[in-house]
């Protein structure tokens, strides 16, 4: 594609940061490095219309982490670093609606709620069982005791007769989100281009070469933060994961409020304008979710409908209105990559699912390092 001698000089000159992808750790990023340096011309490069990845494609579950996740976690992480991961998605989580605003966010708190199968006795009681000893862990962070049995209330189907409910847990419209993060960018001056794909970057010392399917250009520095897709680009410990999702019709007198998880988070659901929100099922194809490629599989997608009709709704006729997917970008660890790759090239990826909670501190904790 050719630019003019005006868009060469308006958009791809003298850039002082080149920022891939446009989700909300892209978005955060841009925003603190502005605030921190308002002089900085910094420019946005997004491949897609709208946001690719998992910004907008998600739950939008302002979440800290199931009990059984928690649980799962102490396989692999000390009570220390999960205490340090809570922390990070508290923290992200306010610097979230700092930036944008409760109202902007439609944000509500009504719980998130871990529904157990029945056939998960006994993933229930030893969750039970650990109730004391995350509560001990994370009252520093929330002050309370956060985790509390609650009777199964909304009536779904085949599970246990209570729920562990994470009573500090909250639920986001992602759409509102993007477009307040957006506004906020651009009402700061920084720049943003669509349908635009990098597809190399090399770090020269004094300056980063951009190569992208529209132009090649420089600029000081480059973050990038596409999470699912950062391997297309550098040698990281992050794999992309696909989440399936679908969204029913309006429901009348929709009872359930909150969000809500199963089978260690691998399932969730909520409400939202009237609808059920229902996504997941990874668990049953992790190497076939194992994708950078949108798209849903009949073996997901069937799961979801069985949840749907025969646990969460059951004996209640209701249509599924739509369907989609999104990429998220996970590893052996869940604390995020924040560094510097290269003197100029700086990542910010793997959010682990919780991109929501973290990803505005992990935008801002990169600005930081440029």
């Amino acid at each position: 594609m050719e630019f003019s001698y005006w868009e060469k000089k308006q958009w791809f000159t003298q850039i002082d940061v080149a920022i891939k992808g446009s989700g909300i750790v892209e978005l955060s990023t841009a925003i603190y490095i502005k605030k921190n340096h308002p002089e900085y011309k910094i420019l946005i490069l997004e491949r897609g219309v709208l946001p690719q990845g998992a910004s907008t494609k998600n739950a939008g579950f302002a979440c800290f982490g199931s009990i059984s996740e928690l649980l799962s976690d102490l396989n692999n992480h000390t009570p220390e670093e999960i205490y340090s991961l809570v922390e990070q998605r508290y923290n992200g989580i306010q610097q979230l609606r700092g930036l944008v605003g409760d109202k902007t966010l439609d944000f509500q708190v009504h719980g998130g709620h871990e529904v157990f199968l029945e056939k998960d006795i006994h993933v229930y009681e030893e969750c039970k069982e650990k109730m004391g000893f995350f509560n001990e862990l994370l009252h520093p962070i929330f002050n309370k005791d956060v985790f509390r049995l609650m009777p199964n209330t909304y009536k779904f189907a085949s599970v246990l007769s209570n729920y562990i409910t994470h009573i500090e847990e909250g639920q986001i419209n992602t759409g509102a989100m993007l477009y307040g993060l957006l506004k906020k960018a651009q009402s700061m001056g920084i720049q943003m281009v669509n349908g635009i794909e990098v597809l190399q970057i090399e770090d020269q010392t004094n300056q980063v070469n951009i190569e992208t399917n529209l132009n090649c250009f420089t600029a000081a520095k480059i973050c990038v933060t596409t999470n699912g897709f950062a391997s297309q680009l550098l040698k990281l410990d992050v794999k992309p994961a696909r989440a399936q999702v679908l969204i029913t019709q309006p429901i009348h007198q929709l009872p359930i409020q909150g969000t809500f998880h199963l089978e260690q988070g691998y399932y969730y659901f909520r409400n939202i304008d009237n609808r059920i929100l229902l996504g997941g099922g990874r668990n049953l194809d992790i190497a076939g979710e194992t994708t950078t490629a949108f798209g849903k599989t009949a073996v997901i997608q069937e799961q979801l409908e069985q949840l749907l009709k025969h646990t969460i709704l059951p004996n209640k006729e209701v249509i599924i209105d739509h369907r989609w997917s999104g990429i998220m970008g996970v590893g052996q660890q869940k604390k995020p990559i924040i560094k510097a790759v290269s003197p100029n090239v700086y990542c910010g990826v793997r959010m682990g699912g919780m991109g929501i909670a973290i990803g505005a501190a992990v935008g801002k904790e990169l600005a930081n390092l440029i």
